[in-house]
């Protein structure tokens, strides 16, 4: 197993594969995407993760990693394309079966094929269905291994726990999780455990749903301080004085292809059944109408408002906007029309599609943003932002902090 194909070369794709062609493994990394196979090749990366463009382009100038349109036959093929939602909150494995479609011509018997999107329950299971149709004289159950490996990495620390995190390995059958184990374990530091697929696929899922109710429980603590008049970060730090309580912190909602969407897997999945994670769900959703009141009722205060809306990621100091309650607020205060937006997003390459050919928008530095503003609207913690309370206490400009101390504080 020392040649691998990974199909999707994105957050997940292009870390995974860069690491392997530095682990010596000869990788042929598959896009849909010309401009991210193109950067690639010439040895850059195109998103953003600490260290990921000196691994791509070690990988690159090694030999190693190859990049194209095209799958090519390998002994591992790794999957990892998005798996969103379609309206509704339904699953959307399309991007799923086009990869096992691309790859299906490929695979020989022996071959290991590892899906590693988080996915619906049952999706390893169609990948093989897909593949023996495309392939019948296959015996895809039989001389193909397939397993579901979820992902489970931090972005910002993507690179150190491909390596270092425990990974549970689900098998269409005990010989296939046997064989991604054995694949898993010339790379993976962490614990190897096995199971079957229906399992490895409703723990990821479990894991992120997990995460959405426990944010849910502080984002509706903190709109429930809000109407009561009460601090809701003092609130948080005396209740988890108690040695078996520990509430995490709120914030504008939840973001990222994980958290955000996942739930919805179980809930399409068990609809009568996932109450509390729906609700939870719904309640951090309800977080972005609850800012953007939050501002509307500071900017009422103004003839035009200047609002700093500072960061548009969906957490700190990366550039990933899937699913950002921060770009979702922002798109709904420009709707509102309530006054100018000044942006700030340290890490932000391209304007967002939605924020295109805004005329009440401007994408601008910090320290411009806060010289201008009327409004200070903290939203992502990013590195850069630090100073901001500081900056702060000595202002007259009404600043709403959402992504560190969630209150509002004017001189006014």
């Amino acid at each position: 197993m020392k040649t691998v194909c990974v199909m999707g070369l994105g957050y997940v794709g292009l870390p995974t594969a860069s690491l392997l062609a530095n682990r010596g493994f000869r990788v042929h990394g598959v896009d849909v995407n010309p401009s991210v196979v193109e950067l690639i090749s010439q040895g850059e990366a195109h998103i953003t993760e600490p260290d990921l463009d000196v691994l791509v382009r070690a990988a690159v100038n090694s030999g190693n990693l190859t990049v194209g349109l095209e799958p090519k036959s390998a002994d591992v093929f790794m999957v990892a394309v998005p798996t969103p939602f379609k309206d509704g909150h339904v699953p959307d494995v399309s991007y799923i079966e086009a990869a096992t479609k691309a790859l299906a011509p490929y695979v020989e018997s022996g071959n290991l094929v590892i899906l590693e999107s988080t996915s619906p329950v049952g999706t390893t299971e169609k990948m093989a269905g897909w593949l023996q149709e495309l392939r019948p004289e296959l015996d895809v159950q039989g001389s193909v291994y397939m397993a579901h490996c979820p992902e489970r990495v931090l972005p910002g620390q993507t690179l150190k726990e491909l390596v270092v995190n425990d990974r549970v390995i689900g098998g269409l059958n005990p010989v296939s999780a046997d064989k991604a184990a054995e694949f898993y374990r010339q790379f993976v530091t962490g614990e190897i455990v096995c199971t079957n697929a229906r399992t490895a696929e409703l723990a990821k899922l479990a894991e992120n749903s997990f995460r959405d109710v426990n944010i849910a429980f502080a984002n509706e603590l903190s709109m429930i301080c809000d109407r009561l008049d009460i601090n809701v970060w003092e609130l948080i730090q005396l209740a988890n004085r108690h040695p078996r309580v520990n509430i995490l912190q709120p914030g504008p909602g939840v973001g990222g292809h994980c958290i955000a969407v996942d739930p919805w897997f179980i809930v399409d999945a068990a609809p009568q059944k996932a109450r509390l994670i729906r609700t939870a769900r719904e309640v951090n959703d309800s977080k972005i109408d609850f800012v953007v009141a939050k501002v509307k009722e500071a900017a009422a205060k103004f003839e035009n408002p200047k609002i700093a809306c500072l960061g548009l990621s969906y957490k700190a100091d990366i550039d990933d906007l899937r699913e950002s309650p921060a770009l979702k607020i922002v798109e709904n205060l420009l709707k509102s029309q309530i006054g100018q937006i000044l942006v700030v997003e340290p890490h932000l390459k391209k304007i967002p599609k939605s924020l295109e050919n805004q005329k009440n928008l401007a994408i601008v530095p910090f320290d411009d943003a806060l010289s201008k503003c009327d409004i200070v609207l903290l939203l992502v913690n990013h590195r850069e932002f630090y100073p901001i309370n500081d900056l702060m206490k000595e202002t007259e400009k009404v600043f709403l902090d959402i992504a560190i101390n969630f209150q509002v504080k004017t001189n006014r």
